[in-house]
């Protein structure tokens, strides 16, 4: 018996909790040093493993983008459980050749151990007044379904992201995303600060939204602001992360997690990239200690 309470503590002491990051947040940090992050991946996924982060979560649109970006992967031992791809759901034909093109991706991705596939089906325009309308909503709605099972036929899981264009006229669009298919084909990436945005900065509308599809989400991005800014690193502020981590392990949901801090206009500069991120890794492991 004493030997075996010796193991689960070595075991619970060697325990680590997976920590990804994603490509968004190293771009944006190496632009406003005017660095170019994907001129010189091989120098980036160095900076991603030294800051401590064990996955990268790759923005993909083709396949053969994989050939650049897997040695690179294995060579730094970063790992890519997951990976983000744009797709075209709301119009028939764009559909299909979204479909196509992501499950070509899947494929050859699932090969070096990537279990999620995050999308966010593009709006009409970026940036646009426009919004989709019934016909749209019902045929993105179809279309990410059949994104999601065939994904699962492959043993992949497919992830359902949204920015604050989603939120929208009563967040009709996100929640027909979420309504509108089976939760066996389509789960959540939960990325909390676009639903506080979208929703007018509100805290009440993200645990809202745990509350109604929590045992969906698959996936977390995080994200922190003061006063509706973006700090520079993931910390204390808008959103209670420690509340939202305490939610999530009362109903027994452990997403994967995925630090996506970024700067905007308004952001703190007083630290380089790699500082900014490892202080983001810190505090996220703090917070979801207890998902390891």
């Amino acid at each position: 018996m004493a030997a075996q309470n010796a193991n689960s503590a070595e075991t619970k002491l060697t325990e680590k909790l997976h920590l990804a990051c994603n490509q968004y947040s190293w771009i944006t940090f190496y632009q406003r040093e005017n660095r170019d992050f994907n001129a010189n991946l091989d120098d980036g996924l160095a900076d991603v493993a030294a800051a401590g982060f064990d996955g990268f979560e790759s923005l993909i649109n083709k396949p053969r983008e994989l050939d650049r970006l897997v040695p690179l992967l294995q060579k730094h031992n970063v790992q890519m459980r997951s990976l983000y791809v744009n797709s075209t759901l709301h119009a028939p034909a764009q559909a299909e050749k979204s479909i196509k093109q992501i499950l070509a991706i899947a494929k050859k991705a699932k090969d070096i151990g990537t279990k999620i596939i995050v999308t966010n089906p593009n709006p009409i325009r970026w940036g646009g007044p426009e919004d989709k309308d019934d016909s749209q909503l019902n045929i993105q709605a179809k279309a990410l379904d059949k994104l999601g099972a065939e994904l699962k036929a492959l043993g992949l899981t497919l992830a359902y992201h949204n920015h604050d264009i989603e939120l929208r006229n009563a967040a009709r669009e996100f929640h027909h995303m979420m309504v509108g298919t089976d939760r066996q084909n389509v789960t959540l990436c939960l990325d909390a600060h676009w639903i506080y945005r979208g929703s007018g900065n509100s805290a009440v509308a993200v645990f809202d939204v745990l509350k109604l599809y929590g045992p969906r989400i698959s996936e977390l991005h995080l994200r922190q602001s003061q006063n509706s800014t973006w700090t520079e690193t993931f910390t204390d502020g808008d959103i209670d992360y420690r509340v939202l981590a305490a939610y999530l392990l009362d109903i027994g949901v452990k997403p994967h997690l995925v630090v996506e801090q970024a700067p905007e206009n308004g952001t703190p500069n007083t630290l380089s990239a790699h500082d900014a991120l490892a202080k983001s890794g810190e505090y996220a492991r703090e917070i979801f200690a207890e998902f390891a």
